[in-house]
């Protein structure tokens, strides 16, 4: 069910315990991009091999910080941060694609950031979600595509766009709704939004 449209005021001023649980989701995030990076990457190789292109379907959990930071912060620019900041924690701790983790954790947000945007900051149901982590998916594909992907067939870049949309979609949309509602649901989510919604809904 979507959470509805509020009828109060709505700040969307950055408190001090936004930017702490901003940093907190995404150096958990950043962490769960490192086992990733494993597994994800072994994933991605073995869907290419099977079929060029399949690989989009290891994609999403990379995709996932954005979508984590949109739905419990629900401030402008939450999604972008905490993907970028994730990028940046996965960076430093050594993956095999250094410096462009960041260009994607850039891509990534900004493609799940719009369409939060889109919603006017304003519904943060399942939905939502599924669209914030397709649109990061669509946003890394066009990074992907101007950085080497346009020398590919276009077979490749066709099945690898809807595979990476799918995945984003449910490994980071439906995931990343999940998430936030069990962080609600214990109650660490208290002082948001999220959190009095799971309270109201007891």
């Amino acid at each position: 069910m979507e959470a509805p449209s509020t009828t109060t005021t709505r700040t969307y001023r950055w408190r001090v315990v936004d930017i702490v649980v901003a940093a907190v989701l995404a150096v958990a995030t950043g962490i769960i991009f490192v086992g990733w990076n494993f597994v994800g990457g072994a994933g991605y190789e073995l869907f290419n091999a099977a079929t060029p292109g399949l690989g989009g379907l290891a994609t999403g959990i990379w995709l996932l910080g954005g979508v984590l930071g949109g739905l419990v912060i629900r401030k402008p620019g939450a999604a972008l941060a905490v993907e970028l900041l994730a990028a940046l924690v996965s960076a430093a701790v050594g993956n095999q694609w250094g410096i462009t983790t960041l260009y994607s954790g850039l891509a990534q947000g900004i493609g799940a950031e719009l369409v939060f945007l889109a919603f006017a900051y304003r519904r943060w149901g399942l939905l939502q979600a599924a669209l914030a982590g397709a649109g990061a998916a669509v946003a890394e594909w066009v990074l992907e595509f101007a950085m080497g992907n346009v020398a590919k067939s276009a077979g490749f870049n066709t099945v690898y766009i809807l595979t990476m949309i799918v995945s984003g979609a449910v490994l980071a949309g439906v995931v990343g709704w999940a998430l936030t509602k069990a962080l609600a649901a214990s109650g660490a989510l208290s002082r948001f939004e999220a959190g009095r919604e799971a309270r109201a809904a007891v």
